[in-house]
């Protein structure tokens, strides 16, 4: 998991390793975010994370 911003390294790092995991991206950015606003981001996307764990 990582933010939107790092959406393209992820990308290119998969490329070069020939492996691309799940990924999930989020808002960007994360570090001055208040503590409701990151909660509200996290319960966003956790249906997401608990679905990517139970396929994997």
């Amino acid at each position: 998991m990582a933010t939107v911003e790092f959406e393209q390294a992820a990308e290119a790092q998969g490329d070069s390793l020939g492996f691309h995991p799940y990924q999930l991206f989020v808002e960007h950015p994360i570090q001055d975010r208040t503590d409701d606003e990151v909660r509200r981001i996290a319960e966003n996307v956790f249906p997401q994370v608990v679905r990517a764990l139970s396929e994997a």
